[in-house]
């Protein structure tokens, strides 16, 4: 994968409209080896979208007329992947779980240091492309309840069904299917999809499971494939074991 080290850097968006804030996020990562556009609206990121798709972007919440939560999941509910980080205002706690559901990757309570964007940027990039514990070379493909998990393209097939994963979901499934019926910790399920480890992420590796299961299981309310460890985490159970 690319690196900020690398000869072709990461190309990020930076949605911002607080113009001495996002004047100095763009100078910061240009700095260290991004590549960097900056734009004011969500309005503006979405018409960028249809031209070019960058590797990453950072999106404000509070942003004027269209929200970074709508922008969110527009982009989301049109099948679009790319990695989203969330600034948020520390006192957004409702957002920043909402904004998690609908599909984003990491978020960022302001203020914030540039050194730690970075760093959440970096963490972002390495997971959309490696999952420790993931032996993907020796795993391409596997069978997950009625769907064909891809890990190469990261998606869900069945037939001509093609469900594209979003970062967290992937690095999940990629996760708890490299150790079939055995429990895996919300913490360590955590520390593979998240770069935080406060309450609130632990909830959101909740929802990413809830959205797994409904891509998946034939009866979400009653999973068989993702089950539920009580006050532990969460197993993959593989067809055979269930059919044995």
């Amino acid at each position: 994968m690319p690196s900020v080290e690398s000869a072709k850097p990461f190309h990020a968006y930076i949605v911002e409209d607080d113009d001495a804030l996002r004047d100095m996020l763009c100078g910061y990562l240009g700095r260290h080896g991004l590549e960097v556009t900056a734009m004011r609206s969500a309005e503006e990121l979405l018409q960028r979208m249809h031209r070019q798709r960058p590797d990453l972007i950072v999106l404000d919440v509070g942003l004027p007329g269209m929200s970074g939560l709508q922008a969110c999941q527009r982009m989301r509910a049109e099948g679009d992947r790319v990695p989203i980080i969330l600034l948020t205002a520390f006192s957004e706690e409702v957002d920043r779980i909402i904004g998690l559901e609908m599909g984003a990757d990491d978020y960022l309570g302001k203020p914030f240091s540039a050194r730690e964007l970075l760093a959440r940027i970096n963490a972002v990039m390495r997971r959309a492309s490696f999952i420790p514990g993931a032996p993907i070379e020796a795993r391409r493909t596997v069978r997950v309840g009625p769907f064909l998990f891809a890990l190469d393209s990261r998606s869900l097939h069945r037939g001509d069904e093609v469900r594209v994963l979003n970062t967290v979901e992937y690095a999940l499934l990629a996760e708890l299917t490299a150790n079939p019926s055995v429990p895996v910790s919300r913490e360590r399920l955590l520390a593979v999809s998240h770069s935080r480890g406060d309450e609130v992420m632990l909830r959101a590796v909740d929802a990413a499971i809830m959205r797994l299961r409904k891509l998946i299981e034939p009866e979400p309310a009653s999973p068989r494939f993702i089950q539920t460890v009580r006050s532990h985490g969460y197993m993959f159970v593989p067809m055979d074991a269930l059919l044995a």
